[in-house]
């Protein structure tokens, strides 16, 4: 298992463009999802500080019912999403988890590739899309 350095928070993350020939997952590609899913994290941990600064900014009791039913709705569509960026946290660590381990990019279902190009849209995927496609399915048929 390959070891990683530290990556400079400040370099913006490129679209990854893999050499000609280049093996599946190599180190410069875990490395690129490294540096992605962690400045993604870092991100979302900035928003849910900045949110949590605004709720705590914004809050006041309003006389009328109207506003305070406003002020109601858009901390509720705040904490919706702070619980949605939640669950996308807990899934970048999984994946940061999985490079350590080497399991990045591969189908935990079926253990094939994932592929570079679903990684690439979803660095977070851990079902293959042939895999995806069956858990959709079945979710909709109310099986899962």
């Amino acid at each position: 298992m390959a070891t990683f350095e530290p990556v400079a928070q400040d370099a913006p993350v490129l679209p990854y463009q893999p050499a000609p020939g280049e093996a599946y997952m190599s180190a410069a590609q875990l490395a690129h999802f490294r540096k992605l899913l962690l400045d993604w994290k870092q991100s979302l941990l900035h928003e849910a500080d900045r949110m949590v600064n605004h709720m705590q900014d914004d809050s006041s009791t309003f006389p009328d019912p109207n506003d305070r039913a406003t002020q109601e709705e858009e901390f509720s569509l705040e904490l919706r999403t702070r619980d949605r960026e939640r669950k996308l946290l807990r899934k970048i660590d999984e994946s940061l988890a999985q490079i350590d381990s080497g399991d990045y990019g591969y189908c935990e279902s079926c253990g094939v590739e994932i592929g570079l190009p679903r990684m690439l849209a979803r660095p977070t995927a851990t079902l293959c899309i042939d895999c995806k496609i069956v858990e959709e399915m079945r979710e909709k048929q109310g099986g899962a």
